[in-house]
């Protein structure tokens, strides 16, 4: 996104944060924030096109098939940006918001249900909010480069530029089962876009149990020009399916580590078990069975997990895995290093399932510094050369091995 003053666009986000501190707690800033985001974001995009119509004289600015023709939704007059800015320092602003929000919903179907309408609540400060709204209203986001610095609220941006770069969504269906705010889908967009591929070549699917954080992956989607089918509501993955008979050609997921609470006794008879039973007391197996069930014939998967997940046997996981070993699906294991994530120290590991192994052992690279984009590119390049019968693959110490099942076996 570019900005109009000299603050670079996150510094602008976290002036933004602070003007909401102390009226309110502290896991809705963002909510707050990008709720408003959004709605000066189609708003910025409405007016450019409303303008150039205008500007052509021919009396189009208020056809909606002309806005409609290039994915552009409809603002009415009192949801538009410069209503809100011209209103910021009324007193009603928060009921002006929330009403601007019911009127787009209204006349834009697909944002049923999206939009946030928080914002005439007594505990959000209308001062603070006012100036909020002075501060948003000093970036431009309505450019052709907009949204792509960002887009992962959760996952690092390196860990899932790994896995892109290493299961090349290129063209096909792209799934995410527990997909947050839509991190994994806009990396795939880069991909394809860094390949002069065309981005209506990927359909992309996900699901997700939250609903605020549903609500901003269609939000980060939509503002990425991005198609996907997320479900008509949020949902529980594993007790809801939204999408049953899918068959992905790519799946990219970074599921949460370790849930003990996710209900597995009720679902002792998923068809989803191929491989085992995953514990009822950890959730880790139970989403890598759920993603090998939704793998197309030749599909490949990309996974966070846990490194636990490389060598517990609690509950017959060791089982499930050496099932998923000997049925072959195992492709690679990177091993990254420790506090990637800001929001816990565990250390994980990439796991890369594939229908469509080129060589029977397992590829493994292990990394122990923070990733910078050239590491990203090694870690890929490596694999691809293994991954290709003429490439020109060798083990390096300390870095990546190729490990046949029986030494697999040996080291359980």
């Amino acid at each position: 996104m570019e900005n109009t003053g000299n603050i670079g666009f996150e510094e602008t986000l976290w002036k933004a944060a602070d003007k909401l501190r102390g009226s309110m707690d502290a896991s809705e800033y963002k909510h707050v924030v990008l709720g408003l985001i959004f709605l000066k974001y189609i708003s910025d995009k409405f007016e450019t096109k409303y303008n150039e119509l205008v500007t052509e004289g021919e009396g189009f600015e208020e056809d909606r098939d002309e806005y409609a023709s290039e994915n552009i939704f409809w603002v009415p007059k009192e949801s538009r940006w410069t209503f809100i800015m011209d209103n910021a320092k009324d007193i009603k602003i928060g009921q002006f918001i929330d009403d601007a929000m019911i009127l787009i919903e209204k006349e834009n179907t697909s944002l049923k249900g999206v939009l946030d309408k928080r914002y005439a609540r007594p505990e959000i400060d209308k001062r603070r909010l006012g100036e909020l709204i002075d501060l948003i209203s000093t970036i431009k986001l309505h450019d052709s480069v907009e949204g792509k610095g960002g887009g992962e609220f959760d996952t690092p941006t390196s860990i899932v530029k790994t896995l892109v770069e290493m299961i090349e969504p290129y063209q096909g269906r792209v799934y995410d089962p527990c997909c947050g705010s839509g991190g994994m889908f806009v990396q795939s967009e880069k991909f394809v876009e860094d390949h002069q591929g065309k981005i209506e070549n990927l359909s992309i699917y996900g699901q997700e149990m939250n609903s605020t954080t549903w609500k901003l992956c269609k939000m980060n989607l939509v503002i990425r020009g991005l198609d996907a089918n997320l479900g008509s509501h949020h949902d529980d993955t594993f007790h809801n399916d939204l999408h049953k008979t899918l068959k992905a050609d790519f799946i990219l997921a970074n599921p949460p580590f370790n849930i003990s609470d996710w209900g597995g006794g009720h679902l002792t008879d998923d068809v989803r078990w191929k491989f085992g039973m995953p514990p009822t007391g950890n959730a880790n197996y139970a989403w890598l069975q759920h993603m090998v069930y939704h793998l197309a014939p030749n599909g490949a998967a990309g996974i966070v997990l846990a490194n636990g997940s490389l060598s517990s046997n609690t509950s017959n996981e060791g089982e499930i895995r050496k099932n998923l070993l000997e049925g072959d699906l195992v492709d690679a294991i990177v091993a990254l290093p420790d506090k990637l994530f800001y929001s816990t120290g565990i250390p994980v590991s990439l796991w890369i399932l594939n229908r469509n192994k080129a060589t029977n052992p397992a590829f493994r690279s292990r990394y122990h510094e923070v990733l910078k984009d050239d590491d990203v590119s090694t870690i890929a390049a490596a694999y691809h050369a293994w991954r290709n019968p003429d490439g020109a693959y060798e083990d390096v110490k300390g870095f990546c091995k190729v490990a046949k099942l029986a030494e697999i076996r040996e080291h359980e």
